[in-house]
């Protein structure tokens, strides 16, 4: 006779509901991290903005979005998960709809940019509230479909934009892009109240506020002259600014180090980076995600040389979210193989982005939606088989009471490659079209570089542990009561 499964394992459709609702949330900023992708001729046109403000507009989301991720985490780890989490939700719903009320370049970036910290808010805690929420049993399975939103957004992005930016909803253009999400957080919100405990980590005490500061400096000192250099010129302070962010991230590392041996909390504790699990998930995160912004080069290229509308732009993207959902029916049973499907995917997502540029360079300014089908759609399987098991990976070899810091050093990576991307890839395309290269050259090129990043990530995955993945408990079981024996998994602030 079989032994029955303990009532904190067994299935809880409360758990589930709960996990929906918050990766609606993250679904939120993953599309206003990458839905301006194909908005972005019309905000030249309708704004008079400049490449590098369209950029700024891109970049200087995710850039603050990277640099509050690993702070957010630590104050969700000390104020409570939940709390932190609908704050950052009622903060970037009122700066979603700020920003759609943009009249100029200079309002666009300033509110992205406020906007991208509020959303660091919301998406670290997401992780480890998933992670002490589920039971072991659980856990790869919900790891694997919250590492889905990364692709299913990434791809989505730019089919609502473009069809919003073609339906032109009440006249408003490209605003409605960011008034959809008042609704949704509103939705969002009362999920989180009606579905979601709150929990907290019994070692967060302090806040590293220099930690911070240093942080958040070496992410701006590699950042930032990658985003202006190229208007600028490239003058020598760039170089300089960008040799500067080893500096800043050694002298940070020197510095926590002292903040865990005077025995205060750090803002990342140096022994988390001497986990596998973490210092591979940071390695290949960041390449990994800096070739996914290839749609600044690919919308753009679509609608200003070939000549596509938004929608049409929007609609030729989707083989890449086919591709996805391909491979997500294997996705719960092939992720337990942790690393080797990492290395694949990396490998399977520059083979897609190689036909993809291979196809750009064949059929010039002729292109047609139908034949850039192989390519996006090897890309999108790649994409499901690498970023699900990326996560998942962090999430089960990482030791429970660094749990949430390993959630905020990951999705700071994420963000860093996506913003590293956006200003690589943008100072390469762009700098080629503004120096009177052929429109085709300069699409291909950049498109090549994306086939480097994935072919670099290939490698940089044999860092993640290997092994099958295998989820252990959070934090050690504690008392259940008689009221809620199958919610004894979360910790209640």
């Amino acid at each position: 006779m079989p032994v029955p499964r303990p009532a904190s394992e067994q299935y809880n459709p409360r758990r589930w509901a709960a996990l929906v609702v918050t990766m609606a949330a993250t679904v939120m900023d993953l599309i206003d991290g990458t839905v301006l992708q194909v908005a972005l001729p019309t905000l030249r046109r309708e704004l008079h903005a400049s490449s590098t403000q369209l950029e700024w507009a891109m970049a200087g989301y995710t850039l603050a979005f990277a640099s509050g991720m690993i702070t957010a985490s630590r104050l969700g780890d000390r104020y409570g998960r939940l709390k932190v989490f609908q704050a950052g939700l009622i903060a970037f719903t009122l700066t979603s709809l700020v920003t759609g009320l943009s009249v100029n370049p200079e309002m666009l970036v300033a509110v992205r940019i406020l906007q991208g910290a509020c959303a660091a808010l919301m998406v670290p805690q997401v992780l480890a509230m998933l992670r002490v929420e589920f039971p072991p049993v659980e856990q790869q399975r919900a790891a694997t479909v919250y590492g889905l939103t990364f692709s299913i957004g990434g791809v989505g992005a730019p089919l609502l934009g473009g069809l919003l930016l073609d339906a032109d909803l009440f006249g408003l253009s490209w605003r409605p892009i960011f008034f959809v999400n008042v609704p949704v957080g509103i939705a969002a919100l009362i999920g989180t109240v009606l579905l979601c405990r709150d929990s907290r980590s019994e070692y967060a005490s302090t806040t590293d506020v220099r930690g911070l500061v240093l942080a958040t400096a070496a992410v701006l000192a590699l950042l930032y002259p990658l985003v202006e250099g190229r208007t600028l010129d490239w003058p020598w302070w760039t170089f300089a600014v960008m040799a500067a962010c080893p500096v800043l991230l050694w002298v940070f590392g020197r510095y926590e180090r002292t903040v865990v041996a005077r025995g205060h909390t750090a803002l990342l504790d140096p022994a988390l980076l001497r986990q596998r699990a973490a210092l591979g998930g940071l390695s290949v995160a960041v390449l990994f995600f800096a070739g996914a912004a290839y749609p600044v080069i690919l919308t753009v290229h679509l609608q200003s040389t070939v000549g596509f509308s938004p929608l049409h732009t929007a609609l030729t993207m989707v083989p890449a979210a086919v591709g996805v959902g391909l491979f997500s029916p294997f996705a719960t049973k092939l992720r337990q193989l942790g690393r080797p499907l990492a290395v694949v995917g990396c490998l399977v997502l520059a083979l897609g982005m190689g036909l993809t540029t291979l196809t750009v360079a064949r059929y010039g300014t002729g292109l047609h939606s139908w034949q850039l089908i192989p390519g996006l759609l090897v890309g999108g399987v790649g994409m499901s088989m690498a970023s699900g098991v990326l996560i998942a990976t962090v999430l089960a070899k990482t030791p429970g009471h660094h749990v949430g810091a390993a959630a905020g050093l990951v999705n700071t990576a994420i963000q860093i490659g996506t913003a590293s991307g956006v200003a690589l890839l943008g100072t390469v395309y762009f700098g080629l079209l503004d120096g009177g290269h052929p429109p085709i050259r300069s699409a291909t090129t950049g498109l090549l570089v994306v086939v480097g990043l994935y072919l670099l990530a290939a490698p940089a995955a044999m860092i993640l542990p290997g092994g099958r993945l295998v989820f252990m408990a959070a934090r050690p079981p504690q008392q259940q009561t008689p009221q809620e024996p199958a919610d004894a998994g979360a910790a209640q602030a």
